[in-house]
Parts: structure tokens; sequence; C-alpha cells
């Protein structure tokens, strides 16, 4: 493999010594070992346009296999058109199966719920790096799923708190970085970004930012490794991003005011997920900013082999951080109500 893959071979060998509690759970056991595998067939310049990615860390708005196999979605709108003459319900079929209709409603409501002030969501426009074979162009900006997002989330924040306030951002389990793009992308916003992962998806997210930002600007997994403390205020001086594997969440010492997980708390065992907001609670964010399942995620079994053992219910976060007051919860306008009923919820605490 190629030099750059030295990191991940680092980056897995240092995860096999730890606790199981930085260690893959059930649902990404099977998970990693197929992005390894997809990984080694293919370059990581190309990460974004891997199916094993994008069914795991790189979400789409496509129908299921749209990309795979096109002429199944082409052939449908065909035989509609026998029925239909009307060209204006063709396209929308075809922005259907394509994800842009649901694209375009995220992107309604981002424009609709924006509000001036930091973290600055109204400017920022996602790049091409990773060669992603879903993203859309609205007003001249581009998004992908994952992007919008995040933007969502940031502007649900901003609907609930006062953010002004918020420079120093820290997230567990940012897939490829997404969220940092959007900090880092805005100069506006004089934003520190920290990255807590597992390998490989913390491989794909040093990749990622450095290339956005620059290599002496993040620093990741190689230049910290043999650090026994990570301080924040220190570490500021020198880099705009720390891209950290996750049992380097103990090492980390000063304070951070927000805190943010999206999606990866609910794919974790309920002993892993407390072990990780204790060292959270230790930084003293004043807001947290969750999305989960409220009805938690699938139980693992026979027929469903990406699931949990046990799943992570929306609520079970009022235990998980005693020193926070909830402040409210959204499914329907910034999260998303899945088609079998399950609840994709943005979830908001404050520090007491």
């Amino acid at each position: 493999m190629h030099t750059q893959y030295n990191l991940l071979n680092l980056m897995i060998e240092d995860m096999n010594k730890q606790s199981s509690l930085y260690r893959p759970t059930s649902f990404w056991e099977l998970g990693l070992k197929l992005i390894i595998d997809e990984i080694k067939k293919h370059k990581v310049e190309n990460f974004r346009s891997l199916k094993v990615n994008r069914s795991l860390f790189v979400p789409c708005y496509s129908f299921a296999d749209y990309y795979e196999d096109k002429n199944k979605y082409t052939n449908l709108i065909d035989t509609y058109k026998e029925l239909s003459p009307d060209i204006r319900t063709h396209t929308k079929l075809e922005r259907l199966f394509s994800g842009r209709l649901q694209a375009f409603d995220d992107y309604r409501t981002l424009v609709a719920s924006n509000i001036n002030g930091v973290p600055h969501t109204d400017r920022v426009s996602e790049s091409n790096i990773g060669k992603p074979i879903e993203q859309f162009d609205f007003d001249g900006r581009k998004f992908s799923r994952s992007f919008l997002n995040y933007l969502l989330g940031l502007n649900f924040l901003k609907q609930n708190v006062d953010t002004s306030e918020i420079k120093t951002v820290m997230e567990i389990g940012g897939g490829f970085g997404t969220l940092g793009e959007i900090l880092l992308g805005d100069k506006r916003n004089n934003a520190f970004y920290i990255n807590a992962d597992i390998p490989p998806v913390g491989f794909f997210s040093s990749y990622y930012l450095k290339s956005l930002f620059g290599e002496n600007k993040v620093a990741d997994y190689k230049d910290l490794h043999t650090l026994e403390e990570l301080n924040i205020e220190e570490l500021k001086k020198q880099y705009d991003v720390l891209n950290i594997c996750s049992w380097q969440v103990p090492l980390l010492s000063g304070k951070i005011d927000l805190f943010v997980n999206f999606i990866s708390f609910q794919e974790m065992e309920p002993d892993v997920v407390q072990n990780y907001c204790k060292y959270i609670d230790k930084l003293e964010p004043k807001y947290i900013l969750l999305r989960n399942i409220l009805e938690g995620k699938r139980i693992k079994s026979n027929d469903y082999t990406l699931g949990v053992e046990t799943p992570i219910l929306g609520d079970d976060y009022n235990k998980f951080f005693p020193n926070y007051r909830f402040v409210a919860a959204d499914s329907e306008i910034y999260g998303f109500i899945t088609e079998d009923n399950f609840h994709s919820q943005l979830r908001i605490y404050e520090r007491i």
C-alpha cells in the first residue's frame, strides 16, 4: 500500500492494544473490515464514491443502489412516460430517485431557518475531495447529505440557544470531517475543531481535513500519538484542527464550548457512550448537540448484522449527562422521520 497508508496502519495497530471502550463495538466490527478491504482495492482519493463507505459514513439521499444501477430507475421513468406525457412528472421522478427532491427540501429549511451569527451556515460550500458521486448545487453552493445534516443541526442550535461565544467545538465520530469543514470553511467562525474517531474512519477525516486546510493546520494521530496530554489551549497555538483517535479522548485537558455527536453514539453500546460522556463532562462544554434515533438503532440479529446489542434511546442522554439540562428536540424540521417511522432526532443540552 502507498506510504500515505502508514498512518492507517499505525492507528489500527494501536487501536488493537486499547480497552474495549475505545475499540469498534458490535455495529462497527463488521463495518470496519468492509471499509478496510475496500480501501485496499481503491485509492483514498475516491473514498466518498465507494459503495461500502456510502452505506456506513458517507450518507446519500438517493434510492438504494441508484448509482450502481441507474438503468433500473431510468426504465421505471420510461414506463411511466408510456402512461403519461407530462414531462414535469418525469422530472419529479428523476429528482425523487436521485435524492435531489429531498436535498432541496433540506436546503429550503436551511435558508428559511438561518440566523446571522456563529456558527455561520449561509456561505460555506462543500468541497469535492474524496470524489463524491452525490452532490447537489443550490444557488452556487454544493451540498451532500452529510453537509446539510450538519448545517441544519447548527441552525437548530442557533434557534434555541445563544451561540455567540462558541469557538471551540469537539465531536466524537465525525465521519469524514464535515463539521470541521463547515466551521473552518467560514473565517467568521474563528473556530477550533477537535474530532475523535476510530480507524479507519479517522484516517479518512485526517485525509479530508488536511487536504482542505493544509498539513500544518491539522494535527492528526501521526502528530500527536506520543503525547501523554493533549492541552487544548496549547495546541490551539499551533493548529486549527485536532484529528485524534478514540483512546486519546481521556488525554484532552482544558475546556470546549460545544460538544457534537451525530449518529455515531447510537451505533455504540451504552457503556462505551457513558465512558465518553464522562470525559466530555470534564471539558465542560456549555452546550451539547446530538443526533440520535429516538427509538434506538435496530438490534443485531442473523437477519440484520449491522445492528447493536443494546439500543441507546433518545432519553438515555438525560442520565448520560447529569450536569446538563435538556433544552429542545426535533425530528420533523431539522431532523428526519424515516419511511418506517423511526425518528432521527436532534437534541440540545445546556450545562447547569
